[in-house]
């Protein structure tokens, strides 16, 4: 820790950036040499006698510039910092994002949500500036309602809670049923935010390995058996970080394991709108007759996601530990964005909106696959989903996709390495690719970059791996 005590003095500078640097420039001089863990966030936040959110941020910024990496539940780690003199040169609108799950910019309905805005304050006026009641505007419940029979959904305004991004709906649930302790079980990989948000909930997470059709369902009964969950965390189409949808006979087993079991469903459910070539894209909540699915639906991948606004459908009998749970965040959600949502989905042909978006992902969707086949799949592993916007492959055993990202950006190219979607340190060969904010002509030249320079990475990397317990779960 010795070495992390430096002078924090320039006060035209924030603390944040001065604590940046400092690691930064301990990194690029190998005094922190590569997968060396940095100190906890409120270990040295204590010993430099600032926050703990400086640290954070500075551990942010350090990670965006690829010096850092996180585990979850484990901590920060060093990134392999050689190739970082030529990377600071790259201008961050020039590099190929493969890495961001946000949409791009140009599937934003703009103008239209422009016009509900101003739709919104001539006709609610200064009601837009006070607090709705807790489940949400009554009005934008009844709307999604009729939205979801779209999805075989039928259900109430009354089980409808507005929430602030899935992300919330997420911790809302934890609040509501989580106790120190809890088991949740969940997808191996899953999404990096659920887990962050378990860990910190105090819950004992358990992983369940996926197939090509959905969870292990062999594997998940053998852990019931042993152990009784209070909830699963599944996202059945087009899963993040795998592109896995489960087929429609896995989506009813696990309905039945639940009301066998006793315990709640979460799911997660950001693109199960559109069809692309799956055989079944009904979500787990219209095959639910018996009250045990919680539905989680984000408007950030279908809508913009700058709105923070998204929606669950809660079973009855925890209804009112969710409005409470909810009240506890942030009382509730934008008043302004809920009644311009209202009067978008309404008035300016959301569902016209949706096709839009899915014709957007699916041309971007083919054009990704068919290149992936053509110029990777020889050399890298590759498990073709039936649709969406992830991309979850594998480089052979030996290789590290921390190196294959640091490596990557020196040539415009940025990629998520797998560690972030396991609960335990592995051998990390995993990395996924993303397709929500690039176009068909980025793609194409993002995947040439990758096939022009696999070969010299493989070459140059072999056996330069620190984790040696890799799971494949294709």
């Amino acid at each position: 820790m010795k070495k992390y005590e430096f002078d924090i003095i320039a006060d035209n500078i924030p603390k944040y950036v001065q604590i940046y640097k400092n690691i930064k420039n301990m990194i690029e001089s190998e005094k922190i040499t590569k997968n060396e863990k940095l100190p906890p966030i409120r270990k040295i936040s204590n010993l430099l006698g600032v926050n703990t959110s400086t640290i954070v941020k500075a551990y942010e910024l350090l990670e965006n510039e690829g010096y850092i990496y996180k585990i979850v539940g484990s901590g920060s780690y060093a990134s392999e910092i050689k190739n970082y003199k030529q990377v600071s040169s790259i201008i961050d609108d020039k590099i190929i994002g493969f890495d961001s799950g946000n949409p791009s910019t140009d599937i934003f309905p703009i103008e239209n949500f422009k016009k509900a805005i101003n739709m919104a304050l001539q006709n609610e006026g200064a009601s837009l500036f006070e607090y709705d009641e807790g489940l949400g505007y009554p009005s934008l419940r009844n709307s999604i309602c009729d939205y979801l029979k779209s999805l075989n959904i039928y259900t109430d305004p009354s089980t409808i809670q507005i929430i602030s991004g899935a992300q919330q709906g997420i911790d809302i649930i934890c609040k509501t049923l989580i106790n120190y302790g809890d088991v949740i079980f969940c997808e191996e990989p899953t999404y990096s935010g659920a887990l962050e948000i378990f860990k910190n909930k105090g819950a004992k997470v358990m992983q369940v390995p996926l197939l090509s059709d959905g969870m292990d369902i062999g594997i998940l009964k053998l852990k019931l058996e042993k152990i009784r969950p209070k909830l699963l965390y599944v996202m059945p189409n087009y899963q993040n970080p795998t592109g896995i949808s489960y087929s429609k006979q896995k989506k009813k087993k696990l309905i039945e394991l639940a009301n066998e079991y006793d315990f709640y469903i979460l799911e997660d459910d950001f693109l199960s709108d559109f069809k692309f070539y799956s055989e079944d894209n009904n979500t787990l909540k219209s095959y639910d007759d018996s009250n045990r699915v919680i539905y989680i639906k984000s408007f950030s991948k279908i809508l913009m996601p700058g709105l923070r606004v998204g929606f669950m459908d809660i079973p009855i009998g925890i209804l009112n530990k969710v409005i409470w749970a909810k009240y506890s965040s942030d009382i509730v959600t934008s008043s302004l964005v809920q009644k311009s949502l209202y009067y978008y989905m309404k008035y300016y042909d959301f569902k016209n909106h949706l096709k839009n978006v899915e014709q957007t992902y699916k041309i971007r969707f083919d054009s990704i696959t068919d290149l992936i086949e053509t110029r990777l799949s020889s050399r890298i592993e590759f498990n073709k989903p039936t649709g969406g916007i992830n991309f979850f492959m594998s480089l052979p055993k030996g290789y590290s996709s921390i190196d294959f990202r640091n490596y990557l950006i020196q040539y415009g190219v940025s990629i998520m390495p797998g560690n972030y979607f396991f609960d335990n340190p592995i051998e990390d060969s995993f990395f996924r690719i993303n397709i929500a904010s690039t176009n068909c002509e980025q793609i194409q030249k993002g995947i040439s970059i990758i096939d022009k320079n696999l070969d010299d990475f493989l070459l140059k990397y072999k056996n330069n791996v620190d984790f040696k317990n890799s799971r494949m779960f294709f």
